[in-house]
């Protein structure tokens, strides 16, 4: 399967003969970055919020997941499971975190979690191959925060989201913040991330992709 990043949470799922998936799609006036125009078969919404919640800007007429639940569309299992707002608290939005299994290989989308996740929800979401994460605050989880929730998760590779970069509008802490956390000192980045079974390694692994302009 391939991964590739637009820019603060979204991002595209594909892979040959199965569902496409796009991410938390924006209203690129408020967010920043370059209007969307994409096509998928599943978009799912980690909140309701102009930020991650345009499913209009896929033309493709999809199915939208933006509730907890088990779902099989196209090929891929997704597990969505709600983090905040359970209880209904009066500043508490609603987030979702949604696991997609791309035939063995899972993609966890944490949305604009906020703080680290009960073990219940960890226990919830299964084994993880690769994580996106919010690392850059905001409304989400900071670096500390971030590197926190992965080592929790443990996955093999990890796909930092929602930081500042040059095209965002939002208010955001850089990425080296997160690196740092992670105990690394810098970290390439790719186009796109090409992932399948035999290649997710033992220890986590970040990846960085760079935005695509579409």
């Amino acid at each position: 399967m391939e991964i590739f990043w637009y820019g603060h949470s979204c991002f595209r799922l594909t892979e040959r003969t199965m569902a496409t998936v796009v991410t938390d799609p924006y209203d690129s006036k408020i967010v920043g970055y370059s209007p969307l125009n994409l096509r998928g078969d599943i978009v799912s919404i980690s909140h309701d919020d102009p930020g991650h919640n345009m499913s209009s800007v896929v033309k493709s007429k999809p199915r939208v997941i933006s509730g907890p639940g088990e779902f099989e569309i196209g090929g891929v299992f997704i597990t969505a499971v709600q983090t905040t707002g359970i209880k209904r608290k009066k500043d508490e939005m609603r987030n979702i975190i949604c696991v997609f299994d791309y035939s063995g290989v899972t993609v966890a989308h944490l949305g604009d979690i906020r703080k680290v996740p009960s073990q219940s929800q960890v226990e919830a979401l299964g084994t993880v191959n690769v994580a996106l994460v919010p690392v850059g605050a905001g409304n989400g989880l900071n670096a500390a925060k971030a590197a926190e929730v992965v080592s929790l998760l443990e996955p093999g590779i990890v796909i930092p989201m929602q930081y500042k970069t040059k095209e965002s509008k939002i208010e955001l802490d850089s990425l080296d913040k997160f690196i740092k956390e992670m105990g690394l000192s810098k970290v390439e980045s790719i186009s796109s991330l090409k992932i399948n079974k035999n290649s997710i390694p033992n220890e986590t692994k970040v990846v960085v992709l760079e935005y695509v302009h579409d």
